[in-house]
Formats: structure tokens, C-alpha cells, sequence
């Protein structure tokens, strides 16, 4: 039908517009196998093993450096700042791209280029500054590859298949995650001196798992391009979108269009991603401090107990990635009956209650007890948001909402970086344990804010304007 017409009338505005792309381009999607399924999402495991050394190291490689326990919160800002102005940008882009590799694949093997240089070099920076500023370009080079990835799968993906596609994600997520935070435990495991470190107080298992980071990070991404490569945009989509201004004010523009005729549903779910990554920056910034403390009566970096402190926070990070990792998939039927925000309610209560009694507990195997709850959390809040975000958006603005949606991930990492500093010392009595706690409290808001999200009045039409 869209290439036999090419036109359709607006009942709205009374004029007669040409058919989106979701008319032209997302009418006849080839349904894939699991494996398939599978195979497209392997590369988000090279990016979210970034993310994994990054959360259970930056915190202890500042602490090695010399930062102040008060200020890890702005050290972490180069995360949600590069994040806050990359990814709506790309995504938009991507939206826009016409290229003989497709318009997602560019963004991924470039952001994945410069995502293994950044791993590289991580580990060996010899100042504060230097690793707070490498942060910054490492970060920005994973936002580039990620949510052209997320659009990437909305673009694949039939609408009855998407739920398996970010679930597939989430669990990519967790393994991902799981070797991530146990890979300095393994090394040591496979020979590894625990106590080696280099001149810049770094322990070298560390500085190990990142040069294998930036292994997976490259050829991962490489292998999903390959195997899963995009779908050929038709004739009349490809004219539509070089009929389009470009440069950089009509992508703002788009942008800012975007946010104007945003679907309810979607201004909604702020209040959960709000409450939700507030508390867990407060997790992954303070949990090696608060082991540390709890388990090893330290605070001070140069010591054993801290090392070993972030050797624990990497087994039990581990552990809980590695339940995210199994939870994933068996989450499907439940989503699919129960709906994904009940099912995300449930995972965020559970993973509140583990973080409350977290700081209290000093056997170090119990730590995994509350785990179960966290990982389960975490394999809900990397696939469920997502598609009660697919299914109101219109599929030919996946990439700049997309963005748009992460800006409600980094915004909420902003404020808690931002803030938590002015009242570390004051509410919370400069104890990390504290912290944790306060992250479980968050997370319970998080649970009660996703339960008042309007899902039956989704708004995915298409928008009046396209260029």
C-alpha cells in the first residue's frame, strides 16, 4: 500500500502528507529466529562490559589517584554529561543517516573503535585529572554506539518480537556485567598477584580486565553488524530522508520537535527513571566504601582491606549481573502476562529491600542474599522501561527517542552527583552505609512511580512535521 499511494490524508490539519517511514519501511519486517535474535545483540555485551569495569572500578581508581571519598560523585559526572548531550544527538542523526553501511552501523563501529582505545588507557593513567578526563571520552564514545544500538533493534524488531529483543539486551546485560565485575577474581584466581600493583597504585588484575574490555568492545559490536546486518531501507524512505534539511540546527530542531510531541506515556515513565538511576548511582559510587567500612574497618585506599573490599564488591556484582543474566529470559512470559511495568514494580521493591539491609550485614556470603533482589532489578531496568517505551514511540523516531529517553537515565545521574556532595556530611553523617540505604528508599519510589504510568494511553501517531 505505501508504495502504491506514497501519500495519505491528515484528518488533523486537512492536508495530504507524505507517508512516514514507519509506513514505508516498518510495514513487512522479516520476523527472526532466536538465534538470530541472539546474534544481533551479542555487541551489546562488548558495550555494557564497559560499563561493567566502570562501575565496580572507577570509584577504587579514583580512590588509588587520591580523591576525596566526598567528591566521587563529581568524578562520575563525565557519564551522565556526555550522555545528556550525546545521545539525543546521535540518535537523531542516526534517525537521518543514509550510508552504504546503514544508518545505525556507522555510529556502532565508531563508538566501539573509540571505546577500546579509551579501555586501554584507562587503567594506566598516572594522575587524578587524567583519569576523570579519560573518562569523559570513554563515556562518550559508549553513548555513541548505544542508543543507535537500542533503535537498531526497534528497526529489526516486529512489534511482537520486541520484547524478547530488549530482554535479549537485558540479558547480554548481565553476563556482560557478571565477567566485568569478576574478571580482576579471576585473574587472580588463574595466578594473578592480588596485591600487585602499578606505579599508580592500581592493582594490575585491574588493569588486566580492562585491556580485555577493549577486546570485547570492538569485536563483539563487530560481530552483531555481521551477522545481523540492517534491513535496506526502500527507495522512497531513502528520498524521503535526503528530501530532509541537514546539519546540525535541523537535527536540534528534530530534537526539540521530538520532545514537543512526546507521547504521554513516555513523560511518564520520568518519575520512575528519576527515583530509579538516583539510586543507583548512590549504589555504585558508595558500595566498595561501604564494604570497606562494614567489612574491613577502612577507609583508606592504600590498604589490603580496601583492595580487598573491591575484590568482594566484584563477586557480588558478579553475582547479582550473573542473576540479571538467567532472570532476563525468564522474565518474558511474566512480562507478557503481567505487563513489564508490574513486573518492573515487583523487581524494584525487591531490589529495595536488599539494598536497606545491605550496610547492616557483615558475613560477607549473606552479602549475596540481597543480591538476588538487585539482579533481578537490574534485568528488569535494562529491557522493561524499554518497551513500554517501543510501544509509544513512532518507530521512524526510535533513534532521537531513544536519546530522548536516556536523557531520563542521566539527568536523574546529574542530580544525585550534584546534590548528594551538599549533604554527604550533614543527613547522611559522611558514613557510605548510609548511602546504600537511602538508595533503597529511592528504589521503593521508583516502584510506586512505574505503577502510575498510563499505559493504555500511548500515543505513537505519527508526528505532523518530520523535517
Amino acid at each position: 500500500m505505501a508504495q502504491a499511494l506514497g501519500r495519505q490524508h491528515c484528518g488533523q490539519c486537512r492536508l495530504t502528507h507524505p507517508l512516514s517511514e514507519s509506513d514505508l519501511m516498518f510495514t513487512a519486517k522479516p520476523g527472526l529466529s532466536i538465534w538470530q535474535i541472539i546474534n544481533m545483540n551479542v555487541g551489546f555485551f562488548g558495550i555494557q562490559f564497559s560499563f561493567g569495569l566502570q562501575q565496580s572500578n572507577m570509584s577504587p581508581i579514583y580512590k588509588y589517584l587520591g580523591a576525596n571519598e566526598a567528591a566521587l560523585p563529581l568524578l562520575w559526572l563525565a557519564g551522565p554529561l556526555t550522555g545528556l548531550l550525546v545521545q539525543p544527538i546521535i540518535g537523531a542523526m542516526s534517525d537521518r543517516t543514509v550510508s552504504r553501511w546503514g544508518r545505525r552501523t556507522p555510529y556502532f563501529m565508531i563508538g566501539a573503535i573509540l571505546c577500546s582505545l579509551g579501555l586501554l588507557a584507562m587503567p594506566f593513567s598516572p594522575t587524578l585529572w587524567f583519569a576523570a578526563g579519560l573518562l569523559w571520552i570513554l563515556d562518550a564514545a559508549n553513548n555513541v554506539t548505544m542508543e543507535p544500538y537500542r533503535a537498531y533493534v526497534s528497526d529489526r524488531l516486529n512489534r511482537d518480537q520486541q520484547p524478547l529483543g530488549f530482554l535479549t539486551q537485558s540479558a547480554f546485560t548481565g553476563l556482560a556485567q557478571t565477567l566485568a565485575y569478576l574478571m580482576p577474581s579471576i585473574l587472580i584466581g588463574m595466578g594473578m598477584n592480588r596485591d600487585a600493583v602499578g606505579d599508580n597504585h592500581i592493582p594490575q588484575a585491574t588493569m588486566a580486565a580492562f585491556v580485555m574490555g577493549a577486546v570485547f568492545s570492538l569485536l563483539t559490536v563487530w560481530w552483531s553488524v555481521r551477522k545481523v546486518p540492517e534491513l535496506p531501507l526502500s527507495a522512497e524512505v531513502i528520498q524521503e530522508m535526503r528530501a530532509r534539511p541537514t546539519g546540525g540546527v535541523a537535527t536540534l530542531r528534530e530534537i526539540w520537535l521530538a520532545v514537543k510531541e512526546m507521547p504521554g506515556t513516555m513523560r511518564r515513565l520520568w518519575w520512575m527513571k528519576l527515583f530509579q538511576w538516583y539510586a543507583m548511582m548512590c549504589y555504585w559510587i558508595y558500595i566498595v566504601p561501604s564494604l570497606a567500612k562494614t567489612l574491613f574497618n577502612t577507609a583508606d585506599a592504600t590498604t589490603a582491606g580496601f583492595r580487598e573490599a573491591g575484590l568482594l564488591n566484584g563477586q557480588i556484582g558478579g553475582f547479582y549481573n550473573f542473576v540479571a543474566f538467567l532472570s532476563a529470559f525468564a522474565m518474558v512470559p511474566f512480562t507478557r502476562r503481567f505487563g513489564p511495568k508490574v513486573v518492573h514494580a515487583v523487581c524494584l521493591t525487591l531490589a529495595a529491600a536488599g539494598m536497606w539491609v545491605l550496610p547492616d550485614i557483615t558475613n560477607k556470603w549473606l552479602l549475596f542474599v540481597p543480591m538476588v533482589g538487585i539482579g533481578l532489578a537490574w534485568a528488569s531496568i535494562m529491557g522493561n522501561p524499554y518497551i513500554l517505551l517501543a510501544g509509544c514511540i513512532p518507530p521512524e523516531r526510535a533513534g532521537v527517542y531513544m536519546g530522548i529517553f536516556n536523557m531520563f537515565i542521566v539527568i536523574p545521574m546529574l542530580i544525585q552527583m550534584l546534590t548528594l556532595p551538599l549533604y554527604y556530611d550533614t543527613l547522611l553523617g559522611g558514613n557510605p552505609d548510609n548511602v546504600i540505604r537511602l538508595a533503597g528508599v529511592l528504589l521503593l519510589c521508583a516502584a510506586v512511580a512505574v505503577l502510575m504510568v498510563d499505559t493504555k494511553s500511548t500515543n505513537s501517531a505519527t508526528p505532523k512535521h518530520n523535517n
